[in-house]
């Protein structure tokens, strides 16, 4: 009877673990970080790589994806030899058509008439989505690219990656006029393009509760951006309200 109930116990235990390590981690951490907190040792198996150039349909530039590669080696290596188990991707993004997915940290602009680069932006970021808006381009000449983007560690955990929130970005076709689009801390829901307004609609979400998760207890925000307006003007609107 004794060992029943300690195996119950340990079973128990094991589920309340379990249970724990299942729970999604919060997006947003509210609490200031301690300035005793040690910093995070760099993963010196980080390797700055760029995919081969992308040419998007009726543009004159190439868009060259910049990111980061991981090794990942067994603890028997020997350094100096070549006994290694690692596993290599080189591949930071997919391409298809109008669309460039994946997680990098910067895109290279290039015209096609040129050897110059330029970068996207400056500051720390995670690249998702860098999407052509070719429909908006054959009808008004006006070629935009729009991005979604982590753009801060919002969760404190000294990375900026896809555990952040996410906001929308736009730039011009060579990368110009970089400009966020969301507000900041409200995390990107989805957008999309209406053709017939020229503009992009997208909704965002607000901790408003600032428990550090989107739940059904936090508020929806609708807005659209004018695609035609110098700086792509943004707008709130309010489709439930009565």
């Amino acid at each position: 009877m004794k060992k029943a109930a300690i195996i119950a116990i340990a079973l128990a235990s094991v589920l309340f673990v379990s249970c724990k390590e299942d729970k999604e981690k919060p997006k947003v951490i509210y609490e200031e970080k301690s300035e005793g907190t040690a910093a995070r040792k760099v993963d010196s198996t980080q390797i700055k790589v760029a995919d081969l150039p992308v040419h998007m349909e009726g543009t004159q530039y190439l868009i060259h994806p910049v990111g980061d590669i991981r090794i990942y080696e067994d603890s028997n290596r020997s350094y100096g030899t070549s006994r290694t188990n690692s596993q290599v991707s080189y591949a930071i993004s997919n391409y298809n058509r109008f669309e460039i997915a994946g997680y990098f940290e910067n895109l290279k602009f290039q015209h096609i008439d040129s050897t110059a680069m330029a970068a996207l932006t400056d500051k720390k970021v995670q690249i998702q989505t860098a999407t052509f808006l070719n429909t908006v381009a054959e009808k008004t000449k006006k070629q935009v690219l729009v991005y979604t983007v982590v753009d801060a560690d919002t969760n404190q955990d000294n990375k900026v990656d896809a555990n952040d929130i996410r906001s929308l970005y736009a730039s011009d076709i060579s990368g110009a006029g970089f400009k966020k689009l969301s507000p900041d801390m409200q995390e990107l829901l989805d957008w999309s393009l209406i053709e017939a307004k020229n503009r992009i609609y997208f909704r965002t979400i607000e901790d408003i509760n600032k428990n550090g998760a989107f739940d059904k207890n936090d508020s929806v925000h609708y807005y659209y951006a004018d695609l035609l307006s110098p700086e792509w003007t943004v707008t709130a609107y309010e489709p439930v309200t009565p």
